[in-house]
């Protein structure tokens, strides 16, 4: 069964205005599936077959008099020959709509697309199934912590308890949602991801001969997310160098699988930490890459708070993605006095302060470093919001709510 993505209404404006259009994401989650249903009118070609890969690369001047545009080209970037020839269709006919592209290592398809489509294509990214598509939602846009964004929602995407931690722990790869899967299905759905990912991503672009180091290196990943970036920490669990693990890692980030959260620190006076935030994107992944095998385990387990926190996060990522913008305004806050804030959204001139905690009762002094925004001279401070498991929108103070994590 295919789930709406809201992403679709992005895509078919993009269409009307560039000849090309160029899809990224985590494999897996969903890019053909969704344009192939948008556009299944169209041409389609999956550059993952050898035969058809072969031919784009031996006859690239031929492959689109026989895949004629409109044409979506699944993993494009396995066949980069084919870039100069579409720069030669689309200033020739010059003509919307002509070429769909996805990948799923974008550090290789954007290159291509830099050097060859620059100024021909739009450019965005799709991320595993939100909340709000699986509750069925119609609204759509990047999530704000004001009384529009929660009148909008309303409790449309509500979740109880058990059914949310659930989710948390299948994760949002479209394929576990589409029919019931057990815990059987959801362990080899990521075993068998895992190895495809390093045989058919990793392999393309980084050449390692030590595949249990890198496997190391991602259950690093997983159990460092919500984290600040410590790169030597990474490097000493894996046994290799900084070099190489700053390496790796910006292949893990080009795939859609881990988000560096840059800090915010304009126009403050006080001396700020300057390290991203590292976010493991799909919590399922993590909790099996990182033995947590079943909802309860999660619950129950150490990294639970940070398991939580990157949830909200992607969930939040994926808000911004789905509205076409594929540089959010989300930023951190922590400065050397230890003040922390999980999240600012950036709107114009106002910083929102978000907190993200398991509590379901959260306390004012959880929000006492919202405090420090009065210290930004050219921003002012909107309302704030605790994204908690409550089970209803209340004020904690006079600014800030306690927000269920349905409601994001």
């Amino acid at each position: 069964m295919y789930i709406k993505r809201h992403i679709e209404p992005v895509v078919s404006r993009i269409a009307k205005r560039k000849p090309v259009l160029v899809l990224t994401g985590a494999r897996q989650v969903g890019k053909s599936t969704m344009l192939r249903e948008v556009y299944h009118e169209i041409n389609y070609v999956a550059l993952n077959r050898p035969l058809v890969r072969e031919s784009a690369k031996e006859n690239p001047s031929l492959f689109f008099d026989i895949y004629k545009p409109p044409v979506v080209v699944d993993e494009i970037q396995k066949a980069a020959e084919l870039f100069d020839y579409i720069k030669d269709i689309v200033d020739e006919k010059k003509v919307k709509g002509q070429f769909y592209l996805t990948g799923s290592q974008s550090l290789k398809l954007m290159k291509n697309v830099s050097d060859s489509l620059a100024g021909r294509a739009g450019v965005i990214k799709l991320m595993g199934l939100s909340l709000r598509e699986i509750a069925g939602l119609s609204y759509r846009e990047p999530f704000l912590p004001t009384e529009k964004h929660y009148s909008a929602i309303g409790s449309g995407a509500a979740l109880d308890y058990d059914d949310l931690i659930r989710f948390i722990h299948k994760g949002s790869f479209p394929e576990l949602h589409e029919t019931e899967s057990d815990l059987h299905d959801w362990a080899d759905f990521h075993s068998s991801y895992l190895q495809t990912y390093i045989e058919k991503d990793i392999k393309d672009v980084l050449n390692i001969q030590d595949e249990s180091a890198f496997i190391k290196f991602i259950k690093a990943i997983a159990s460092l997310t919500g984290e600040m970036l410590n790169l030597t920490t990474i490097a000493e669990v894996c046994g290799k160098d900084v070099k190489t693990v700053k390496s790796w890692l910006s292949v893990m980030e080009s795939s859609g699988l881990v988000y560096l959260l840059e800090p915010y620190y304009n126009n403050f006076n006080k001396r700020l930490i300057k390290s991203p935030k590292l976010y493991f994107l799909d919590t399922g992944l993590a909790c099996w890459l990182l033995g947590w095998n079943t909802p309860e385990q999660l619950v129950n387990g150490a990294m639970w708070g940070h398991i939580f926190e990157s949830f909200v996060f992607a969930e939040i990522l994926k808000s911004y993605y789905n509205d076409g913008i594929v540089k959010p305004p989300l930023y951190y806050y922590r400065d050397f006095d230890k003040n922390e804030i999980d999240l600012l959204i950036e709107e114009g001139d106002t910083l929102y302060p978000i907190e993200i905690k398991t509590s379901s009762d959260p306390t004012k002094s959880m929000v006492r470093a919202f405090r420090c925004l009065s210290a930004n001279k050219t921003k002012q401070a909107g309302a704030g919001a605790v994204i908690c498991l409550a089970k209803e929108r209340l004020l904690l103070t006079e600014n800030v709510w306690m927000l269920p994590v349905w409601m994001i």
